[in-house]
């Protein structure tokens, strides 16, 4: 009695996935500075560290702390730690995720806005010729070909996880919840195999002007997040074939679902402002 639970709170036990992950992530971000200098670094010692290789250990050990951190998440929601106040704490918690996911957006768009409404030469010290924009010389994407294209797949995506959410949490139907889940993965998938296509045939490169380099690495990080989030969708389908989920119980698929959603708004703001605006 004396170690009996009477409260709604989760007294977490200790874990090793903190220190762990933040062992890798140093790993994986000296391994990347190394790789992205001149290709090696030398450090205390005199190891010298050459390649990619200290960033791909890195990068594994993030992703394994990812899997057994949240495979002990899962656990912890089975066994009945996850209380109404906990799964509060725990959107509280995605809700703040996803707003520093939106003030990193807008640090792209400042850019880009900043760069189209005030240009500057390509040494980016002297001011543009003519406040031209794009720069002379670069040729842009059409936004009603292929772009467009991809922006209709991503909210065909998002509609069907809004159907998969509402099967469950509305009807407590799994099998449409699994199909929601699989059309919306594919789509997911086939945006990003678009987008490599686009990149493929871009007229202008990374490093060719402040356009190029605004416009990679904003729609590039979006593209990024499309495949972190087919990741979350995938995952959520194949627990909910191994029946984790309920329509009492599915904090898990409704934080990617929130997440997808935001990565679908985050793509209409990048086709209004870069493809078409921009453009």
């Amino acid at each position: 009695m004396a170690q009996a639970k009477n409260h709604d709170y989760h007294i977490l036990n200790p874990s090793h996935w903190p220190l762990l992950g933040a062992i890798f992530a140093f790993i994986m971000l000296f391994g990347a500075v190394a790789w992205m200098g001149q290709g090696q670094m030398t450090v205390f010692g005199g190891i010298v560290i050459q390649g990619p290789w200290m960033f791909i250990i890195g990068f594994i050990g993030v992703l394994y702390t990812m899997f057994g951190w949240w495979a002990d998440t899962v656990t912890e929601n089975q066994v009945g730690d996850h209380t109404p106040v906990v799964l509060i704490g725990l959107r509280y918690g995605v809700i703040l995720f996803i707003m520093s996911e939106v003030m990193f957006f807008f640090a792209w768009f400042w850019s880009f806005f900043k760069h189209a409404i005030f240009p500057m030469h390509p040494d980016g010290l002297s001011p543009g010729i003519d406040g031209v924009w794009p720069p002379v010389g670069i040729e842009t994407f059409d936004p009603w070909h292929l772009p467009l294209i991809n922006t209709l797949i991503l909210l065909c995506s998002g509609a069907a996880c809004t159907w998969a959410h509402h099967a469950l949490a509305h009807e407590d139907n799994r099998k449409d919840m699994i199909n929601g889940l699989a059309l919306s993965v594919v789509l997911g998938v086939i945006f990003t195999i678009f987008q490599a296509y686009e990149y493929s045939h871009a007229a202008f490169g990374f490093s060719d002007s402040i356009y190029g380099a605004n416009f990679f690495m904003a729609t590039g990080f979006h593209g990024f997040h499309v495949v972190v989030g087919t990741i979350f969708l995938f995952i959520c389908m194949l627990r909910a074939m191994r029946g984790h989920f309920s329509s009492n119980s599915h904090l898990g698929f409704e934080a990617a679902a929130w997440y997808w959603h935001f990565v679908d708004v985050v793509w209409l703001f990048l086709f209004a402002a870069v493809y078409v605006w921009g453009g």
